[in-house]
């Protein structure tokens, strides 16, 4: 019966999720590392999408990547070369690559490089650059840009050398120890990036950098929490990629969204996307900002959520409600409620105030549009213009459209197979 083979198929593939095991292997340049990568090629956060209809914060990544890159000088000769067809714009899951916000990614810009040691894939990620005026909401001032350059020239070299004396880093079980220690994976990152720094220090004290280089990388990473966010991310991209491809499964594996674009994409039904327009983040705004100045919800980061942390996780940081909203017992609920969605518990991964349950793990589309419960994603808030950065944070969820057109699709698959 197709109920059996679809069970079957999605057990394995929460299998596969299960047995991943993400390890922090290097650091190395985008354009030497990401298959696909030229000089003039800029990856982006979502699915596919053009210049043409792209959101303001993505545009104004873009525009700051071409500064940066040197393929610009400024703003209008930027938006200039973005609109003539000579840059190849690509999502960042075509290239085993993930973003957070814009998600852009230009050639030159150093990146983690996470590998699967169970399945040999490997994930990309860029550098956190911090919070308040930064690339991934937009901004692209002088300040951006001389940040990126430090970011390449100083940071990612030092911590390169740092990487290469202490070894590699297994992230799965780093994760693990996160969720035990108050961090969700998605928005508090503050003991991730903790032992981070605590795993790296001693060897960063041992490379050939200036004691005032050491210094300046030690008090960046310090001062900024969601450096762990860039490496969360990329452990669950390659936990997750291997779960794509099985015939017959309902699971989701990839979620992702541009500004303007919420995607997924379903094992089963291979690499395509289903699509649907991204909402507007419910949330708390900053000082000076509403929901009027909010961009649709924007970045790969809900990967980690794909992945059963983030969201799902909530229960395990509940004071991150006083960045998102919503009081404690709402990030307990929300966390018991992925349950009924997906299609198993992470064994690893624990939830200590649900008495150490395993994370909600393995969305089920059928599973979704049968309850109506939608999978629940907490993220920053970009403003709409580009240029002028994150204005809040909150909660928000998938277009129910998204699964709606996979599960017709994945039914249309079955009755052309002559399966139904």
């Amino acid at each position: 019966m197709i109920a059996d083979k679809i069970a079957s198929a999605n057990r394995k593939a929460l299998q596969r999720i299960l047995n991943g095991r993400p390890v922090l292997i290097k650091v190395g340049k985008a354009g030497d590392e990401i298959p696909g990568m030229t000089k003039k090629t800029i990856l982006h956060s979502g699915p596919p999408v053009s210049w043409e209809r792209m959101s303001g914060p993505q545009k104004g990544a873009v525009i700051g990547g071409l500064i940066y890159e040197r393929l610009a000088s400024n703003e209008e000769e930027a938006r200039a070369l973005a609109a003539s067809g000579e840059i190849t714009f690509d999502s960042c899951h075509h290239h085993g690559t993930v973003g957070p916000m814009a998600g852009v990614v230009t050639y030159s810009m150093p990146v983690w490089v996470v590998e699967n040691k169970t399945y040999g894939n490997f994930a990309y990620c860029t550098f956190n650059e911090g919070l308040g005026k930064v690339l991934r909401m937009g901004a692209f001032s002088n300040e951006v840009i001389n940040r990126l350059d430090w970011m390449e020239n100083t940071l990612a070299p030092l911590i390169k050398e740092a990487l290469e004396i202490k070894g590699e880093i297994d992230l799965k079980t780093m994760i693990a120890q996160v969720l035990q220690m108050g961090d969700e994976g998605h928005n508090r990152n503050r003991a991730g990036t903790s032992l981070l720094i605590r795993e790296l220090a001693p060897a960063i004290v041992r490379t050939k950098f200036s004691e005032n280089e050491k210094v300046e990388v030690l008090n960046f990473l310090n001062g900024n929490d969601h450096t762990f966010l860039n490496l969360s991310m990329p452990a669950c991209k390659c936990t997750m990629d291997p779960a794509g491809g099985i015939k017959y499964s309902t699971i989701v594996y990839v979620m992702s969204r541009n500004g303007t674009d919420f995607g997924i994409k379903v094992s089963g039904l291979g690499d395509r996307w289903f699509t649907a327009p991204a909402e507007i983040v419910k949330g708390l705004y900053f000082p000076g900002f509403t929901k009027e100045d909010a961009n649709p919800d924007i970045g790969d980061s809900c990967i980690t959520e794909t992945m059963g942390i983030g969201g799902f996780a909530m229960a395990c940081a509940v004071p991150i409600v006083q960045f998102v909203g919503g009081a404690v017992q709402d990030a307990i609920n929300y966390s018991k409620q992925m349950y009924e969605i997906t299609e198993g518990e992470n064994y690893v991964y624990k939830i200590p105030v649900l008495d150490f349950r395993g994370t909600a793990t393995g969305i089920d589309i059928q599973k979704v549009i049968e309850t109506g419960i939608r999978p629940i994603i907490n993220t920053g808030i970009a403003h709409k213009n580009p240029g002028v950065g994150q204005v809040g944070a909150g909660l928000v969820s998938p277009p129910m459209k998204c699964f709606e057109d996979a599960l017709e699709a994945f039914v249309k698959n079955l009755e052309a197979e002559g399966e139904l």
